[in-house]
């Protein structure tokens, strides 16, 4: 008979789940000591803070983490901004879009008021950070749709409730139309030590009002910094809202974003959101249609080298009957970077006569590149048109020997074709400025 003998050295040691959760409560401690006293909403953060007692910090052995590995975040000791940083208006070089009518900027989830422009907007606009909007009437309807979205109950959304330090609020009246994007920075300065950020923003386009936003992610210089944004859209009936994010944030950042829409009866959703930067990138993209006669159109594209990893996961929950949908993510991806896609549109039984199309492209430039792809459809309703797929592929040698035929080189060949690639979606950006800035970002750096 053999006999086990316990060993107590090796039995006092946590094990992993158990440091996923320390780290975890680490995390939360961090980031409520730094929430402000005039934005407490103690109710609210309350709520936030129990669901993230309920979870433990991601691994792979979860579902929906399952091909996005967490594990470097562990071993570094973020700690939250303290004071909005001294910036001057040169470090926003990058990222100027003078077609912009308004620019408000958050430094590390704070408010910066010299680098924001908020003085031209139309009649009834308002763009602005919540600490300075909670009050009055406008502060009630701000307040009545905070952290309201669905899909709350995620962690790293629950976590960004809990410690918030202010937020970008737009808001646009009814039937207002802005004819210029207004646009959202979301600057990360990096000091000695690492820090987390928790940048929030809230959207409101009421009933017949059109506006166009333009989120920007970017900075934090390679040193390591954790970006965990939310940002909310209502778009309530017969609203149009577009919608432009693009991350390209530095190689130390751990960007973990959550967009959250709901659309009003006969409303329209546009997004084109554009990941670039930081070392791991997840977006989470949620749509929730609350209304029949909705559209919705997702244009999303990846474009990573040496060892990314972007992680896209979007949901589009068609609930009632005539919405519409079209999907369409494309990455290109080389070295040893890695994409994950995975797509999931829901079609309940009252949403009948639903048309939705999900498509997923994917380029790999190196024998080491990689990506894991899953579009879903999950159909309960009998009378929907529904389609998707996803495709994976190289360039095509026969392409790029035909090009050369024609007197151009195999490097400009091949610049060509990922050029052609790329610009279906760039091309659905509706400002110019962006548009060009981001064709040459993503050519140049192509093989």
């Amino acid at each position: 008979m053999a006999i086990q003998v316990s060993n107590s050295e090796t039995s006092t040691q946590p094990t992993k789940r158990e440091q996923r959760e320390a780290y975890l409560k680490s995390l939360l401690s961090t980031v409520q000591a730094s929430v402000p006293e005039a934005l407490a909403f103690s109710d609210l953060r309350a709520k936030a803070e129990a669901i993230v007692n309920e979870h433990t910090f991601p691994s792979n052995r979860d579902e929906d983490w399952r091909f996005t590995d967490l594990s470097p975040m562990l071993s570094v000791p973020f700690q939250a901004a303290e004071s909005p940083a001294e910036i001057d208006m040169g470090a926003l070089g990058p990222v100027q879009m003078p077609e912009a009518i308004a620019r408000i900027v958050l430094v590390n989830g704070q408010y910066n008021k010299t680098l924001s422009n908020i003085d031209q907007l139309p009649t009834g606009v308002v763009v602005g950070n919540l600490a300075n909007l909670k009050d009055g009437a406008l502060g009630e309807k701000l307040t009545a749709r905070l952290a309201m979205s669905n899909g709350g109950h995620e962690v790293f959304t629950a976590l960004n409730t809990t410690g918030f330090q202010d937020a970008a609020v737009v808001y646009v009246p009814r039937n207002q139309v802005v004819e210029r994007p207004i646009q959202v920075v979301y600057l990360s300065v990096a000091r000695g030590e690492p820090i987390i950020a928790n940048p929030r923003c809230l959207v409101i386009a009421e009933s017949g009002s059109a506006v166009t936003v333009v989120e920007d992610f970017f900075g934090a210089h390679d040193r390591d910094h954790c970006n965990n944004s939310v940002t909310e859209i209502w778009a309530d009936d017969n609203a149009q809202v577009t919608h432009v994010r693009l991350q390209r944030e530095s190689a130390g950042t751990f960007h973990i974003g959550k967009t959250a829409i709901t659309q009003g009866r006969d409303s329209r959703y546009t997004i084109v959101p554009v990941t670039l930067g930081a070392c791991i990138s997840r977006h989470n993209l949620e749509v929730y249609q609350n209304g029949p006669q909705t559209d919705t159109n997702l244009y999303g594209l990846t474009a990573i080298a040496q060892s990314q990893l972007a992680d896209t996961h979007s949901l589009i929950a068609m609930n009632h009957p005539h919405g519409t949908a079209d999907q369409l993510h494309k990455a290109i991806i080389d070295d040893s970077a890695h994409a994950v896609f995975n797509g999931r549109v829901w079609v309940p039984r009252d949403a009948q006569l639903t048309n939705a199309s999900q498509l997923n492209r994917n380029l790999l430039l190196s024998g080491k590149a990689r990506v894991d792809t899953k579009p879903e459809l999950d159909i309960v309703a009998d009378n929907v048109k529904c389609a998707h797929g996803a495709t994976v592929s190289q360039l095509d040698a026969n392409e790029v020997f035909y090009l050369q035929s024609r007197g151009i080189s195999a490097e400009a060949a091949q610049r060509l074709l990922i050029y052609g690639f790329a610009m279906d979606i760039i091309d659905r950006i509706p400002i110019p400025s962006l548009r060009g800035s981001l064709t040459n970002t993503v050519t140049g750096r192509s093989r």
